[in-house]
């Protein structure tokens, strides 16, 4: 018997460790983005300026503009596709030039919406294309190749439902495939609805991260990046070469990024170029974006990881490559520490002398001050360090170890090989304090995850009481960390649930066949163009 406990104490002791170990080598990593970024920043914004200052002083007529194609993958987007739409046919760019496609797979009335603004943009002069499918097959994928096999476009921009493009991303993207070895440009998210509450506060700090900090150290320092599904531009070439759109995964974004350098093309990010965006406002809609990354993430790591590497990158841009696919792998990381933790501290035997306790603490600080310094970081880049931001940043902490359950999940169900479908984010139009989602079609159900959530905050903070009556006072502030944030993604559910609830007695259902079509006096931009402004950072 005393032999099988000590075999049981081992295994706890070595799964705890591998969990704090694993956390803290993504943690550190942020240090290494950051600092790749800060290496590289001044240069590659003195290269962008001067690619684009080259291409406009040899151009003089627009015919010698290469054919875009602009792709709008849509379903079910009733509140967002006119504003989508009209920013698009704003594009300052050679109407003989631009094809527009709008790849439509809905079911509902979005699809009169569509073919209303088709109708009223055609008749303008701007050539734009209604794609109607009556299956979802592919999902997003699956529209964007068939949209693609009748597109005439030498370049493919692709604009998500909930973005709204600036009217010079063209003029400031296209002279950067002058390099015939560039497949894909990359521009920044911006955010429409920024201060709508503490969750898409927290929410931006966190694709700030992403695009202020990650996506620049891995494309200027030579790096595997990804496409990030939306606002970017493609050479179709590229796409074609790298085997096309696949549905493998639900990230069809990322793998086919991976897909295409591993082909020997080239990403470009601009972080200057910035297309502002409709952050999720319902909790249950964040969740399930982040479940949809989680899941495809890995299950483009199963994919692409051999291959990686298997190929001659070189030993660092592997291990970047691999732990940039791997990431969501943190969250069940993060759920095994907190389970973990208290078994531990009841047996007596691993927390009742310092060295593993200095081990713990120094492990969980680096794990824990990486992401939020590179947050820090990634604010001071766009010039948004002030008291109103910094206030949520403990909000974006709750949200990442509030949705460890939800993401686990995720990431285990991607590791088993479990399928499922591709659940899109619902958009609502809600773009200042004061505008409502509650009551609107597309609603997210909440599931009952929150109840789970809920019981892990409790554990969490059983767990924060024993250390410190135990006085293991330097590990009790992440146990709190944990306890915040489960408690707060579970708090949160509920309330949002109840108001959808009330909102549900309170507006009678949209019958179909009422929604009333009006399209105002079209914004075509129109020849001739106008050459880009510079606004690098």
């Amino acid at each position: 018997m005393s032999f099988l406990l000590t075999v049981g104490d081992s295994l706890l002791v070595v799964a705890y460790l591998a969990s704090l170990i694993g956390l803290f080598c993504y943690g550190v990593n942020c240090y290494v983005l950051m600092m790749l970024h800060r290496r590289h920043r001044a240069a590659w914004a003195a290269r962008a300026r001067a690619v684009r200052e080259a291409f406009w002083s040899a151009r003089s007529a627009d015919d010698q503009l290469p054919l875009v194609t602009v792709q709008l993958p849509i379903y079910n987007e009733e509140y967002v596709v006119e504003r989508l739409i009209k920013s698009v046919a704003a594009l300052d760019y050679p109407r003989h030039r631009l094809e527009v496609q709008v790849l439509d797979d809905s079911t509902d009335e979005t699809t009169s919406l569509v073919a209303a603004l088709v109708g009223h943009f055609r008749s303008a002069g701007l050539d734009i294309n209604h794609i109607h499918r009556t299956h979802r097959v592919g999902y997003k994928a699956g529209a964007l190749k068939e949209g693609l096999r009748v597109a005439r476009g030498e370049f493919i921009a692709i604009f998500d439902a909930d973005f709204t493009p600036p009217k010079d991303f063209l003029l400031q993207t296209i002279p950067h495939f002058e390099d015939d070895q560039v497949g894909m440009i990359q521009t920044r998210w911006g955010h429409i609805n920024r201060d709508y509450s503490p969750l898409t506060q927290a929410q931006a700090i966190g694709i700030d991260g992403h695009f202020g900090v990650e996506q620049g150290a891995r494309a200027w320092s030579g790096l595997l990046m990804n496409f990030n599904g939306t606002a970017g531009i493609w050479r179709r070439r590229a796409i074609e070469e790298a085997g096309g759109w696949l549905d493998r995964t639900l990230t069809e974004d990322l793998d086919l990024s991976y897909r295409a350098q591993l082909a020997g093309w080239k990403m470009v990010y601009l972080p200057e170029v910035v297309c502002p965006a409709e952050l999720p406002v319902q909790l249950q809609g964040f969740k399930t974006q982040q479940r949809r990354w989680a899941k495809g993430s890995i299950q483009t790591a199963k994919h692409l990881l051999p291959h990686i590497w298997g190929s001659s990158l070189p030993l660092f841009t592997k291990v970047q490559a691999s732990l940039h696919l791997t990431h969501y792998v943190v969250h069940p990381l993060m759920l095994s520490v907190v389970l973990f933790s208290v078994p531990l501290l009841m047996r007596g035997f691993y927390f009742s002398s310092w060295t593993p306790l200095l081990v713990t603490v120094t492990l969980l600080a680096l794990a824990t001050f990486g992401p939020s310094s590179l947050y820090v970081y990634a604010l001071r880049q766009f010039r948004l360090e002030g008291r109103s931001r910094w206030r949520y940043l403990p909000v974006l902490v709750c949200l990442g170890t509030g949705v460890a359950l939800s993401n686990s999940r995720a990431v285990l169900e991607a590791l088993v090989g479990h399928t499922s479908g591709f659940v899109r984010t619902p958009k609502f139009k809600v773009e200042r304090q004061g505008d409502a989602w509650a009551g609107k079609r597309y609603a997210a159900v909440f599931d009952r995850t929150a109840l789970v959530e809920l019981s892990l905050g409790f554990y969490s903070l059983t767990a924060l009481g024993l250390f410190v009556l135990n006085w293991k006072l330097f590990v009790w502030p992440f146990m709190a960390i944990y306890t915040a944030g489960f408690f707060y993604i579970a708090l949160l559910g509920i309330k949002q649930r109840r108001e959808q609830q009330a909102a549900a007695y309170r507006i009678p259902s949209q019958a179909p066949g009422n929604l009333q079509i009006a399209v105002e006096e079209p914004s075509v931009a129109t020849d001739p163009i106008s050459l880009p402004t510079e606004e690098i950072l």
